[in-house]
């Protein structure tokens, strides 16, 4: 990978929760790279994880923040620029949690209550994040912003369950708020759609493990893992991109492009063996 990529730009990492978090590994790389930043989560995921091994090993500052509230978001985005001495160039929005799949509800028996809480962390946080960010005109022109979305926001994957409804209006916000952000800030926003991947969020989806198996055989390339989805949202940070925006990108080993692959039809062709 070339060098410095990042130097001398600034940005907010949202999510890292764990050395497994894709935002963990992103924060890793955004280092290596140069760049300067602010790590944050939700209080009780800070106490539950790690992240303060992250900030003493990237030099960086972890300011508690609930992206679903304004309130937070704007003493966060504001703290930041203090820090980092100016406007932002980057940030990523790594966050999604759903009760419908942690209490095990299935789709077609939904608590709404639990499906509001859904869309707000998962996707409304985004328009949030976005919004406070253009009003206090925090982020650079070409600066660059970017969500983890996943491939169920336009298929039906089993268990995905209300995650999937999620990511498609993740995906839409930053469609309609890219061409806001673009057309008056030169500001990109662009979700990547990430392989399913082994994370302590990811770990609730029913059948995750078969899942990776199935999409593992499926893809030409294979599964991309949390530290191959961090280059590429390096690159995306970067000013090789600067004309890519309002885009959901595949980052999934070709995965998105197939119906049926000889793995993974050599596979289901072996239940045909197996006697009744």
């Amino acid at each position: 990978m070339i060098k410095n990529l990042l130097e001398g730009k600034k940005g907010i990492i949202f999510g890292a929760l764990n050395d497994k978090s894709i935002a963990w590994k992103v924060a890793e790389k955004a280092y290596e790279q140069g760049a300067r930043f602010v790590l944050t989560n939700v209080p009780v995921s800070i106490r539950m994880g790690t992240i303060n091994e992250l900030a003493e090993k990237t030099e960086s500052t972890v300011i508690p923040a609930d992206a679903t509230k304004v309130e937070d978001l704007e003493n966060l985005i504001t703290k930041s620029m203090e820090i980092l001495g100016g406007k932002l160039d980057f940030m990523l929005h790594s966050i999604a949690m759903s009760l419908n799949v942690r209490k095990k509800r299935p789709y077609n028996d939904l608590d709404y209550n639990y499906l509001q809480k859904t869309l707000d962390i998962s996707a409304i946080s985004f328009h949030k994040l976005l919004q406070t960010s253009y009003k206090l005109d925090a982020i650079n022109e070409w600066g660059s912003v970017v969500a983890l979305s996943y491939v169920a926001a336009q298929r039906t994957l089993y268990g995905y369950n209300d995650m999937a409804d999620a990511k498609a209006l993740l995906e839409s916000i930053a469609r309609s708020f890219g061409y806001i952000y673009g057309r008056e800030k030169k500001v990109r926003i662009n979700t990547i759609s990430q392989s399913p991947t082994v994370t302590t969020a990811g770990s609730g989806v029913k059948g995750l493990d078969k899942l990776l198996d199935f999409s593992e055989r499926m893809s030409p390339l294979g599964n991309a893992t949390a530290e191959e989805c961090a280059n590429y949202a390096i690159t995306l940070f970067s000013d090789l991109t600067r004309k890519v925006t309002m885009q959901n990108l595949y980052h999934d080993g070709g995965f998105s492009s197939m119906g049926m692959s000889l793995r993974a039809m050599s596979q289901y062709e072996k239940s045909f063996d197996v006697k009744d």
